[in-house]
Parts: C-alpha cells; structure tokens; sequence
C-alpha cells in the first residue's frame, strides 16, 4: 500500500545518505532536447537532484532538436564519448539498442536496495512500461510522455448550439457546419500520420508488424483512412497547418475551430488564445465505438560506456525524475503526461486539473494510448509517409498509389 511504499522509499534513500559522505563524487552528463519553459523546469528539478545528493553532480546539456540530440548520440557512440544519459524519442531507441550502446536496466530494477519494489515498477502506467521494454527488458524509463487531443473552441461550438465531438462523424458534422468566410472547421498538424495511424488502428489495420519487421499501411484500412483524411481537406472542411508550422497559432487567433496535436502543446494553445478565444481539450475521436490514440514523447536511456559508480549514480537520477511527485509537477509546468499512476492521484494534481481541465484529456486515454512501432528505421519511415501523403494530397498521386508507393519505399528502409 501507498504508506508502506513511502515508508519504504523513505527507508531507502536514508540508507543511500549515509553511505554517501564516504563515496567519491560522480558526475553525470544528461543530454536533452528540452527548450523554453520545459528547459527551465528540467533545470529546476535538476537544481533540486543536486541539492538532496551531495556526491553526484546531474550536468544537462542541451543538445538542440531531437534530430540533432540523435545524431549527436550516433556521432558520440562512434567516438566512445557518449554522456552517461540522454532523453531518447522511443521511436529511437530501437537504434541504439541495435548499435549496442545503451545499458538495460534490469538489473538496477530487480536489486533489492536501489531497485523498484513491484508496486512501484506497476505503478509506472502500463502503456509506458511496454514502450520501454522490449521482450521483458527495460532499456529505457519514460519520461516527457504526450498523447494526441481533440483542441476544441467552445465559443463556436456554444455558437452554434454543438456538443463538444466524441467521434469523428461528430468532427465531419461540426466542420460542415461551422465552416464559413475565415473559419475552418478541423484542423491537422503536419505532422498527421500520427491521426492516420490512430484511424488505420481504429478500422482494425496495421501501421507496421513489429515482429516481420514489415510496413502493412497500403491495406483497405490504410486507404480508408487516408481517405477519410483526404475528402475533408479537399471539402475545404479541414485543413494542415501548412507554412504555419503548427495549429497552435491559426487554431489560438479563432481560424480554425477544432484541431488535433499533442497534449504537450497545451503552454502554447494557451499562450496563442489568451484574449482571443475559449477553449478546451477533450478525448480523440472515436470511429465506429473504436477507441485509439497514439502516445508519444521521450525516454530516458542510460549508456553502457560509463563507468559503474557513474551509472549508479545516473540511476538515482532517472528514479527521482520519473517519481510521483516530480512526475507530477513536471506535468503541471509542461503539458507531458504524469508517468506514474499514483501522480494522478496526488491532491495537487488533481486540484490542478479541476482548475485546467485542459491538463485531463490526456490522462484520460491511457487504456486507449497505443505506441508507434518501435523499430529499426521507423524514423525513415515516417518522414516517407508524410512525403507520400503530401501528394496524395496536392492530387499528384491517388491514395491507392501514394500509400502503396509509400509502403514500398518504407520496407526498403526497414531492410536496411
């Protein structure tokens, strides 16, 4: 139970103190790609790491994008000067993995004075547990983890006398009505194969085979999808963000009325609508009583290449920072999701939510989250879909021919 479990916990770091004044002091390097606000909490969390252990020293070092951080990481793993941690996209972990630089995490798991008891590990949210582990080991512990939301303008809804959308023929009713001189209904960020898988998953298909390693998108499910997608956009019911980069800006100044993006993206809606309009998130649309939406984010990976007393030391770090409370407040000041169930539960998450009931859409779709395959070039594969789907759009290519070309170019870089 919870009091045990502090007790426990409470037990444990006592130990760890009164070892620490005779152990050498460690160093350990973090490499992120956290910036503006998100940056300055994780600075905050670390100052605070830092002050309750006087031996380790927790060094972040901000790497730019996500691409960069990766590429970063490969070039480092070449040159054996890796940091002793980094955030990781999940969808990059396979990589490292298979490059063989990254440490599992088993065995500081499972050891009985510096591990997780098992109702701390399960109090972890299941589908985060799955997207760290692979074949019953952990290579990684989430982290900045986000889901997709429904980003609603509740003036035009009230407007019109419409109900907040639970499914996607709600979202196809309310663009068709609400569409007139400046505002469109629904919008998509460009980065949409993220809706396309969630649809794909909804209909019943499959995004890629995990275990052929095998893109599967160009079925009847894929086309249907990408259809659906397709026919609003060209209705002139919906629309990308475009050369606006994100919906956040178009969706804040009241241009379009609903749109889908990253629970993450809520410190940004918010900033772009202040004055301007009221809002909301709710769920993701469901499609024919179906209920699925993609989860997201970052993990936080530890490197094999640093030394014991170094990877000891990054360990206390990665149980601090995905612990309740942390986890919490880190979800509080972001917009990621709270990785522990127990988080959810603590008295100042929950009165934060009932004051930003925008926070809650996002918690409340982990039975339905599912993770984008984790394999081996899933990366490439993403970047060719959103090639391909470009011209599906633009009408350079049907659907049936988009998505089948696209299949085609993302199993060669599956083979690769």
């Amino acid at each position: 139970d919870e009091q045990t479990e502090q007790e426990n916990t409470s037990g444990t770091e006592e130990e760890t103190q009164s070892e620490e004044p005779s152990a050498e002091p460690v160093v350990v390097e973090f490499w992120h790609a956290m910036s503006g606000p998100h940056e300055e909490a994780l600075k905050g969390f670390i100052e605070q790491f830092n002050s309750e252990h006087e031996n380790i020293t927790v060094e972040p070092m901000n790497q730019g994008s996500y691409d960069d951080l990766e590429q970063k990481i490969m070039a480092a793993a070449k040159a054996k000067t890796l940091p002793t941690l980094a955030q990781a996209v999940t969808n990059v972990v396979p990589e490292y993995i298979g490059n063989d630089f990254i440490a599992p995490l088993n065995d500081f798991i499972e050891d009985p004075e510096i591990g997780l008891s098992e109702e701390e590990l399960a109090d972890y949210v299941d589908v985060f547990q799955q997207s760290s582990s692979w074949d019953g080991t952990f290579y990684s512990l989430p982290f900045s983890k986000s889901t997709r939301v429904l980003y609603y303008n509740s003036g035009i809804l009230e407007e019109h006398n419409l109900e907040v959308p639970e499914t996607w023929a709600d979202i196809r009713n309310i663009s068709e009505t609400v569409t007139a001189d400046g505002v469109v209904g629904m919008g998509f960020e460009n980065s949409y194969e993220s809706e396309f898988q969630a649809i794909l998953k909804q209909l019943g298909g499959t995004y890629i085979d995990e275990a052929s390693n095998e893109a599967t998108f160009a079925s009847q499910e894929g086309m249907e999808a990408m259809t659906m997608i397709k026919d609003m956009i060209d209705e002139g019911i919906a629309r990308t963000a475009g050369e606006d980069d994100y919906m956040s800006n178009p969706f804040g100044i009241g241009d379009v009325a609903m749109y889908i993006g990253s629970s993450a993206g809520i410190p940004h809606v918010a900033s772009a609508a202040e004055g301007n309009i009221e809002w909301s998130t709710t769920t993701f649309p469901t499609l024919d009583g179906e209920a699925a939406t993609t989860f997201a984010g970052n993990d936080i990976v530890m490197f094999n290449q640093a030394e014991e007393a170094e990877q000891k030391a990054a360990w206390e770090f990665m149980k601090f920072l995905t612990s309740p409370e942390v986890t919490a407040d880190w979800s509080m000041q972001s917009g990621y999701l709270p990785v522990r169930y127990s988080a959810q539960e603590l008295p100042e998450y929950q009165s934060f939510v009932e004051e930003n009931p925008a926070y809650a859409a996002g918690s409340q779709q982990f039975d339905a989250g599912f993770f984008i395959a984790r394999v081996q070039g899933g990366d490439a594969v993403r970047n060719i879909i959103l090639e391909e789907m470009e011209l599906i759009l633009l009408d350079e290519k049907s659907v049936e021919q988009g998505l089948t070309d696209a299949q085609e170019r993302a199993n060669e870089a599956l083979q690769k």
